[in-house]
């Protein structure tokens, strides 16, 4: 069965800059670049290069750019089907800036995402009878309730990045099984700081309290923090030579739900996820940066 993506779809304008601007100082970039992004259609398209049968539930503008983006999905072999193309607004756009240290920051304006409502969501129910549904926070929050509430009713997995990072509700948090939070998005849900092993444990608790089986905290450089059932353990991640972060999340959760789609068990498909985050990192963009599959299983016999 399908992997269904409900999330958002961004053109990312990304500029390289030797530091971070301070307030009111201005540097002088490179390498600017259009690239297409958005946590859901980047988390998609790391999926389906994983190997999973992907759709993507989504909006786009009625700009330039929007048929050339759907087009992008379809060649990486997701359903776009339930893409609406939505009238008299922009497709989201991030901007993004990548410091030489590959470190980035990110500002977005919604555009089309903030279309994608439930009354929207509805007509696209049939995509929601899946094997597993991937959420992030970039739509609104009460889609997300609903896509979880209609493909939990299904039978689905259902899987929540919390990002970006926010309060969430007990509601949208009962119907999770899969937790996906880094260390500053699990220390907003939880009220405890993600600093060392003990702080990773101590918050997924606090999730394993709020009723979700499955919580897995990304570290960084230091790997993930892997808790099944109150059962906490880290799994070192992969030593590359980091050029740009961006996106390195959303191909670790994309690549995590293929592996697991395709019948790899959870500490496997842990390491799947980061062997392809380690890759992503090495280049540039968002979605220019996502691994295929050979590519991760390639670096997997390496280590």
């Amino acid at each position: 069965m399908t992997l269904t993506v409900t999330g958002s779809i961004n053109i990312d304008h990304v500029i390289r800059l030797p530091q971070f601007p301070r307030p009111g100082e201005t540097l002088t970039g490179r390498d600017y670049r259009i690239v297409p992004g958005g946590k859901g259609a980047n988390q998609a398209v790391a999926a389906a290069r994983a190997g999973a049968v992907t759709q993507l539930v989504a909006c786009v503008g009625d700009d330039a750019m929007a048929k050339d983006l759907v087009a992008g999905f379809a060649a990486d072999g997701i359903n776009t089907s339930a893409i609406d193309a939505v009238a008299g607004v922009n497709t989201g756009v991030a901007l993004i800036q990548v410091s030489d240290a590959g470190e980035n920051t990110i500002a977005l304006a919604a555009g089309a995402n903030a279309e994608l409502i439930p009354e929207r969501l509805e007509r696209h129910a049939s995509a929601l009878h899946c094997r597993q549904l991937l959420l992030q926070l970039e739509i609104p929050l009460e889609t997300n309730l609903a896509a979880a509430q209609i493909a939990k009713a299904q039978g689905a997995t259902v899987v929540l990045n919390p990002a970006p990072a926010q309060t969430l509700p007990d509601t949208l948090l009962a119907m999770v099984d899969m937790i996906t939070p880094n260390e500053t998005e699990a220390e907003r849900l939880t009220g405890v700081a993600v600093n060392d092993e003990a702080g990773a444990a101590a918050a997924a608790r606090v999730l394993h309290d709020r009723g979700i089986a499955i919580v897995i905290i990304t570290l960084g450089a230091r790997g993930v923090w892997l808790s099944e059932a109150g059962h906490g353990r880290r799994i070192p991640g992969f030593a590359v030579q980091a050029v740009d972060t961006t996106a390195a999340g959303d191909t670790f959760n994309g690549a995590l739900v293929a592996a697991l789609q395709q019948g790899q068990a959870l500490e496997p498909a842990v390491r799947f996820a980061q062997a392809a985050a380690a890759i992503s990192v090495t280049r540039p963009g968002a979605q220019t940066s996502v691994p295929f599959r050979a590519e991760i299983e390639a670096l997997l016999e390496q280590h």
